[in-house]
């Protein structure tokens, strides 16, 4: 457990903001965790929960405690004819084990590459991309409890997963940390999806039949020439969240816009693409100072260099008044807002 006064965020944070913790603290192990929530300077004055950074926006300095979660490791605990569980720590860096499994052979997470952020904080969001989300390969995971100390092994189905949410962003916000995450994975008969997004094209355009390993590749080379680089332009990826329609608000979205792109859902609903929504009114590659949404995808909030916390946000407040003019949809954040 590593400890430092009034350190800078900016490389624990995917927009590259200088903010200022008042004190950060490196968990870089579990036992960390349990001697971090007794330490005086612990637990009792911590303000942020530190996982890769890569989907949140500060928008000031963090006073009191920030913890980091550091630690890292994974292992195969269990395995049969058909399926492999594979326990991976908080702190791993989630696309190196979506690669990880992808070398193995195993599926489930292939669609899930090139998202940025560490797994701990994977199933807070209930990431998702092209088709997939991560309940769908979540087995379960250890959630340790401030209140008591104690470990909880929790089920998929006990996380209460949504549409980039779960219960750790409602009952459970702030009341504990993940410690890992377990993944079945299938060993062969993989259900492979390529029906959303470009993946089906790519995989034409290279001559390669789906896999595992072809649609990982595919999702990389989709979004290398999408999404900017955090590490060379500050993002945290998309934004905000597609908004999910009443079907008849859709129709009659579609009758003056035929060309909008919607997704039906299970229950009823229709989901809209937020970029799209974005493009239309007219922010897709438009720079105020130095933020601005991206030129390749109107969904990605971008920091040119320099900007402040408040100064993206107060971007994205004038994208999402725009759109809802326009359209009469009012866009959700996906990012954590920290102020």
């Amino acid at each position: 457990m590593t400890w430092e006064d009034h350190a800078s965020l900016a490389p624990y944070n995917t927009f590259g903001i200088d903010a200022k913790a008042e004190r950060l603290v490196h968990l870089e192990s579990e036992a960390c965790v349990a001697e971090y929530r007794l330490h005086p300077q612990g637990y009792a004055h911590q303000s942020l929960l530190l996982s890769g950074g890569s989907n949140m926006l500060l928008c000031a300095d963090v006073p009191g405690t920030t913890a980091r979660i550091a630690w890292t490791g994974m292992e195969v605990v269990r395995e049969s004819a058909d399926h492999v569980w594979l326990n991976v720590a908080a702190g791993e860096n989630w696309h190196e084990t979506v690669l990880y499994t992808v070398s193995q052979g195993w599926g489930g997470l292939e669609n899930l590459s090139l998202i940025p952020g560490l797994v701990g904080a994977a199933p807070i969001q209930n990431i998702g991309a092209y088709g997939v989300e991560l309940a769908d390969s979540m087995d379960s995971l250890r959630f340790y409890d401030w209140a008591n100390g104690d470990i909880r092994v929790m089920s998929a189905a006990e996380c209460a997963f949504g549409y980039r949410d779960s219960l750790f962003k409602g009952a459970l916000k702030g009341q504990g940390v993940i410690m890992s995450v377990t993944f079945r994975l299938t060993k062969h008969s993989h259900a492979l999806k390529t029906s959303y997004g470009a993946i089906q094209d790519e995989l034409s355009a290279r001559g390669q039949e789906p896999s595992v390993e072809s649609i990982s590749e595919a999702v990389i080379a989709i979004r290398q020439s999408k999404l900017p680089d955090p590490k060379v332009l500050g993002n945290s990826g998309s934004f905000f969240k597609n908004p999910a329609l009443p079907a008849r608000q859709v129709a009659a979205m579609a009758e003056l816009h035929p060309s909008v792109p919607q997704y039906p859902q299970a229950d009823g609903t229709v989901k809209v693409a937020a970029g799209w929504l974005i493009e239309q009114a007219g922010w897709k590659g438009k720079r105020i100072g130095n933020v601005g949404m991206h030129a390749q995808q109107a969904l990605v909030l971008v920091n040119y260099g320099g900007a402040s916390g408040p100064e993206l946000w107060e971007h994205a407040l004038r994208v999402q008044a725009s759109v809802e003019e326009l359209f009469g949809v009012r866009l959700e954040p996906e990012v954590n807002l920290i102020k």
